[in-house]
């Protein structure tokens, strides 16, 4: 929608026969005067509005008396993910961030997401959201489904299922947006949005945080033979085909993409983000968070984020096995998921009381608790290359802390520190190496600082999110064209006074006929 803006006005009075017209002070020629100024005005203004991308109609009428103003009414969206705040998930964060920034532009945003996350004890059911609120800008609506939690792969089904099912009804009843944003939690969950696409003509943007079934089927969770999992990846790869955008979060997932048969100028890669606002250096002798777990003088080597099954543990547990003897280096573990039990099995096994494994810390401390790491550790399996990024380098760069990756050397991950600098790439199985330069940066940490200031650098001119909302912003933009190109005011009631005390001439992007 778009107004005109600017104050018109005009001086009336009443005509007296005697007065000559053409006397320059005279109150008619006065009046042709302002009429001239008040044409020149609406030109200027056609013209203003031309220049920002608006086609101004030849016959605009306007009365001077009335202010006029141009505001361009931003999309509406709708963002379907199942999680988003307060749940401590990376998608529910960075969906958060991103709904926030679009409504700090004054975008309309709406996000349809589950409760059952917070509902999965009964204690927890008086704490829980509510289902719906507002919150920065962004309208929250929470739908009541499951929350078994990530126990087992069946546990995970039923809680996608029963939010699905939910989310596609409550979907069809929203009012329409012209923009559907639909998330990868759970899988296939953008078939909402060619849904919508098609019932009520919204854009549909596929936001690819990680792909299914590929990554079951990479880790061997899932057979292509199995016709239902085969039914699955072909409604997978055709939501994907159909989405107007899909952002791949780097070049290695934009590849996999193309395979799937995506056309080229439907993909926009656009990275993860940290916050320059939450997680930033500190320096270790003042960190609260390293004192209150007694690692002052400690060598903290630290894991922060998801316990997943697209993650190498093993290297890690045999370097502390390995490094025990050194007293002061530790491994801290922070975070979750489905293989916490084995690292804490490992831990016991081999009686590794140099390791100390964490719940999350509040998202509040992100700051402290990056920081309080001397170096932190990030790996990825081989064959899940391009189908996940671990979003957690770009924390880990934000804090000016080192990272050691341990994974596949062609991935977006292992670009990213070999590019910048920010830290050190090591093969999956190179215990020798990795041992070794924990060991090196223990006895002499300039070289690690100097990196992390590297990835620091990088993080502030790439990673930040206000960085890659502003990527967002400009793609929803430029998906969704003017409302109309053609820009006109109502025409005034006939008989209706100049100046009568009419609310404000408002012009709506809808092409209205020639006054």
């Amino acid at each position: 929608m778009v107004r005109l803006k600017g104050p018109f006005s005009r001086r009336t009075s009443k005509q007296a026969p005697a007065e000559n017209p053409f006397e320059p002070d005279s109150p008619i020629a006065t009046a042709d005067r302002t009429e001239e100024a008040t044409e020149t005005d609406v030109e200027a203004t056609a013209s203003q509005a031309n220049l920002a991308g608006r086609r101004v109609s030849s016959n605009l009428r306007v009365d001077p008396a009335e202010p006029i103003s141009i505001v361009e009414q931003r999309p509406k969206i709708l963002f379907i993910n199942q999680y988003y705040w307060p749940d401590h998930a990376s998608t529910a964060q960075h969906l958060t961030d991103l709904a926030e920034s679009f409504a700090a532009r004054g975008y309309d945003c709406q996000v349809l997401c589950g409760s059952g996350a917070y509902l999965g004890k009964a204690a927890d059911r008086a704490a829980a959201p509510p289902a719906r609120e507002t919150r920065n800008g962004v309208e929250i609506r929470r739908v009541r489904s499951t929350a078994l939690g990530r126990r087992s792969t069946l546990s995970r089904m039923i809680d996608y299922l029963s939010f699905y099912i939910k989310a596609i009804v409550v979907s069809l009843f929203l009012p329409r947006r012209e923009v559907v944003v639909t998330l990868t939690t759970p899988p296939i969950i953008g078939l909402i949005g060619v849904i919508l696409r098609f019932v009520k003509g919204s854009k549909h943007v596929l936001w690819s945080m990680d792909l299914h079934p590929d990554a079951s089927l990479a880790l061997g969770r899932m057979s292509i033979k199995n016709p239902l999992v085969r039914l699955i990846d072909r409604i997978s790869a055709e939501v994907y085909r159909r989405a107007d955008r899909v952002v791949a979060l780097g070049p290695y997932m934009a590849d996999r993409l193309l395979a799937k048969g995506v056309r080229p100028k439907r993909i926009e890669t656009i990275p993860v983000w940290s916050r320059r606002d939450e997680v930033y250096p500190r320096p270790k002798a003042g960190n609260s968070l390293r004192k209150s777990l007694g690692l002052e003088d400690k060598f903290v080597v630290m894991y922060s984020g998801n316990l997943g099954i697209a993650h190498s543990f093993e290297e890690f547990i045999e370097a502390a096995r390995r490094l025990k003897p050194r007293s002061e280096i530790v491994f801290l573990f922070v975070g979750d998921g489905p293989r916490r039990r084995e690292v804490e099995a490992a831990k016991d096994d081999h009686s590794l009381t140099n390791v100390i494994m964490l719940n999350y810390f509040p998202r509040e401390q992100l700051h402290d608790s990056l920081s309080l790491a001397d170096i932190h550790l990030i790996s990825m399996r081989r064959e899940m290359a391009g189908i996940v990024v671990p979003g957690k380098l770009y924390g880990v760069m934000a804090s000016a802390r080192p990272a050691l990756f341990v994974g596949p050397a062609h991935s977006e991950t292992a670009d990213t520190i070999r590019r910048s600098g920010c830290g050190w790439t090591i093969p999956l199985g190179d215990v020798d190496e990795l041992v070794r330069v924990i060991d090196s940066a223990a006895t002499d940490a300039s070289d690690a600082v100097r990196r992390g200031e590297l990835g620091r650098t990088a993080f502030l001119k790439f990673f930040d999110k206000d960085v890659c909302c502003r990527e967002w912003i400009d793609l929803v933009d430029a998906l969704i064209p003017a409302p109309s190109d053609v820009v006109s005011i109502p025409p005034r009631r006939r008989g209706a006074a100049i100046g009568s005390g009419r609310e404000p001439v408002r012009v709506t992007a809808i092409r209205r006929e020639a006054i």
